[in-house]
């Protein structure tokens, strides 16, 4: 393999032996998946049993500024009793002096609305079938005194089975309050998917708002696109306040009675999950759910809230020194940037439906590729942050949601065939995609292309879901 560095010019070809990762407890921890302004998200190994896993990282000093100790603890504890098969599981908590780390079940077969980006909308029986099995999460957890408030498409997974499971169930959107009405008080989640009483921001009934959200997930997965969607801001609110949508003509008649009765603008008409139930659409086909409740403990949560600066849980995070080249990826995490094991959509080259993190493939030395990023990112109105073979960056205007912030990575997949992954780290999702759209233009000539590709015209074979 060659090793670079990206202030250098590339070096011979020299073997490089793999270097020691960074390590966690008893993780290896991988590639990022996703981050947040609260938490970032690692890929991981259990290096005992080889399990892979997902690991949440949240930082301790952050959430102290936000005064929000309190109410993570009651967060994760609550999530670690929660033992569901449409939901997510918690494995364990662990906690270094400055991190606390939440150990969370890996799933390998994508978004359930990759489904729809791939193939179109699905068939009433099929979308029946997930929806069934949302109902099923959220009815669960909502008897548990657990919240979602931020339902959307990139929470929905599927594992290897197909079996749909709900991912960030009471973790999704930390920073609420729920005064003396009893009512939650902030506006959070996807603006397409949030309920009216959510923007209304006088207080909302969360299992209420919930359902709602369940109910825009159902129409998208029937018609293939979304019941509310405009480009301004306020039109979008004026048509879910006004629950202002129609259904497409192959939905079958107690398919849209069913979906009236869902989006009712109104919380306090809205039909309830008991209700839901019972509904005779619904009840077709319907299996419920069969599980054992199982034993679990909570005393790795309490250690990590322990006061005492030398509590003997503490986990030391052991970090190797920084390589010399990109990090290199192995099979299973390559495999894991796509949907199971089809490596199809790997480098996805279609409109889909709003993700947060776009890639390509190039064949180009590693620092020629950052020096073309920020080439193509400074006219953008971008500064650039580089360090090794990632980068941050962050928009120099303020956003619909503060400044939009992209991390980048290079990942070595294969001898002199890189895969570059930029991610949204912070803002709005949209403008996101709109920046991929503008910054394409100036990374056309460092996209590796197919034989096919190359000879297809308009193609210029970059990865974004918005390409």
């Amino acid at each position: 393999m060659t090793s670079r560095s990206a202030s250098s010019t590339p070096r011979t070809s020299t073997p490089r032996t793999s270097t020691p990762r960074t390590r966690v407890g008893r993780y290896e921890l991988g590639r990022t998946l996703g981050e947040g302004t609260f938490a970032k998200v690692k890929f991981a190994r259990n290096i005992e049993t080889g399990e892979h896993v997902a690991i949440k990282i949240l930082d301790k000093e952050k959430i102290l500024k936000h005064k929000m100790i309190s109410q993570i603890k009651r967060e994760i504890s609550t999530m670690k009793l929660i033992r569901h098969p449409n939901v997510i599981r918690m494995h364990e908590v662990m906690a270094s002096k400055t991190k606390i780390y939440i150990v969370l079940e890996f799933v390998t077969g994508g978004e359930l609305f990759d489904k729809i980006a791939s193939k179109g909308r699905l068939k009433e029986d099929e979308a029946r079938k997930y929806f069934q099995q949302l109902i099923n999460a959220v009815d669960y957890c909502h008897s548990r005194g657990v919240c979602h408030r931020d339902l959307k498409p990139e929470n929905l997974l599927l594992d290897a089975n197909g079996i749909l499971k709900v991912s960030d169930f009471g973790l999704s959107a930390l920073p609420q309050q729920v005064r003396e009405d009893g009512l939650l008080h902030t506006t959070c989640g996807t603006p397409n998917y949030v309920a009216p009483e959510v923007i209304n921001n006088k207080g909302y009934d969360g299992a209420k708002a919930d359902l709602w959200s369940c109910g825009v997930i159902l129409f998208v997965l029937m018609a293939g696109y979304l019941p509310f969607e405009e480009s301004n801001l306020m039109s979008l609110y004026k048509k879910i306040f006004k629950a202002e949508f129609t259904c497409p003509p192959w939905f079958s008649s107690s398919a849209k009675k069913l979906i009236m009765r869902i989006l009712d603008p109104n919380p306090l008409t809205r039909i309830t999950i008991a209700e839901l139930i019972e509904n005779e659409w619904f009840k077709k086909g319907y299996q419920p759910p069969v599980f054992e409740q199982e034993e679990v403990s909570l005393d790795d949560v309490n250690a990590i809230f322990n006061e005492s600066a030398e509590s003997p849980n503490l986990v030391v995070e052991q970090r190797e020194l920084q390589p010399a080249a990109p990090m290199t990826m192995n099979a299973f995490e390559l495999i894991s940037t796509s949907q199971g094991l089809n490596l199809s959509s790997l480098f996805e080259k279609h409109m889909g439906l709003v993700k947060r993190e776009t890639r390509f493939t190039s064949k180009m030395p590693a620092n020629e590729i950052i020096s073309k990023i920020e080439e193509a990112a400074m006219p953008l109105g971008f500064d650039v942050k580089k360090n090794n073979y990632k980068m941050k960056l962050h928009a120099e205007k303020t956003g619909r949601k503060g400044h939009l912030s992209v991390a980048t990575e290079i990942y070595e997949v294969a001898p002199s065939l890189h895969m570059v992954e930029l991610r949204k780290a912070g803002g709005d999702t949209l403008e996101f995609h709109q920046f991929y759209k503008n910054i394409s233009t100036g990374l056309k000539d460092i996209v590796w292309k197919s034989g096919d590709e190359a000879q297809e015209p308009g193609k210029d074979g970059a990865s974004s879901s918005s390409s």
